[in-house]
């Protein structure tokens, strides 16, 4: 089954070039130059269905990335879930921070390797994909219920709201619960392989869960930090 996949990019020859490399892997691109455009194609309504993935510059000319990615997140329906990768050619961690903190899924920054723009856009979609699989489909501890063919969570039968990649995370720590887990690790369980990725994505990602489930954030019961290792999903009920 083909991938489709909207790319908001104002370098048109870099759109192309994209397009044409990802085309060689069975994946469909279509391009947008800027955000207004990129966002009008999520909104709808058209023939055109929800694409499987956005590429999303951070710098373009009518609005930053960051907003377009914050308006994503704040579409009604599935559109606000579409994975969003982010590529910037700005390299300051804190950028990289708010993106995630955002709703961004993933982040590359240029210049990049199409090999590995390749292989982050295939573990998203993978993710995804094994998300429907019929095992566990509701994970329950006390009043924390994860719907995995839903892909929903909900505390006290309130909804949380969670970004596709961060429903993943909390699949694979809850999955592992009692089990202390490295960074590495919870990335390898989420990807399917090690890649390279900001080493404090994940601090900012747990930040974001916590923030959604545990009654107090910063007093978390739920998801504990094991200091200068990891993080481990406990047991105990509410």
């Amino acid at each position: 089954m083909t991938s489709h996949l909207l790319m908001i990019e104002d370098d048109t020859r870099l759109a192309q070039m994209v397009g044409e490399y990802l085309g060689q892997s069975g994946m469909r691109v279509t391009h947008q130059a800027d955000g207004a455009s990129g966002l009008a194609q999520l909104q709808g309504p058209g023939a055109e269905p929800l694409p499987d993935l956005v590429i999303l510059d951070l710098m373009l000319p009518d609005m930053d990335g960051l907003d377009v990615c914050r308006r994503i997140r704040a579409l009604p329906g599935p559109a606000a879930q579409v994975p969003v990768l982010m590529l910037t050619a700005k390299g300051d961690p804190m950028d990289r921070i708010i993106g995630l903190e955002l709703g961004a899924d993933d982040y590359l920054p240029k210049p990049f390797e199409p090999r590995e723009l390749l292989a982050r856009i295939r573990a998203i979609l993978r993710r995804r994909t094994d998300a429907s699989a019929p095992a566990a489909q509701v994970l329950r501890f006390g009043t924390l219920e994860i719907d995995r063919d839903a892909r929903s969570v909900t505390v006290a039968g309130q909804p949380c709201d969670l970004t596709s990649y961060q429903f993943d995370l909390l699949v694979a720590l809850a999955e592992r619960a009692g089990r202390v887990l490295t960074r590495d690790q919870i990335m390898e369980a989420v990807r399917g392989r090690e890649l390279e990725a900001f080493d404090r994505s994940i601090d900012v990602h747990m930040g974001r869960i916590r923030a959604a489930i545990e009654q107090d954030a910063k007093n978390p019961r739920r998801i504990l930090t094991v200091r200068g290792v990891g993080y481990v999903f406990a047991k105990q009920q509410d």
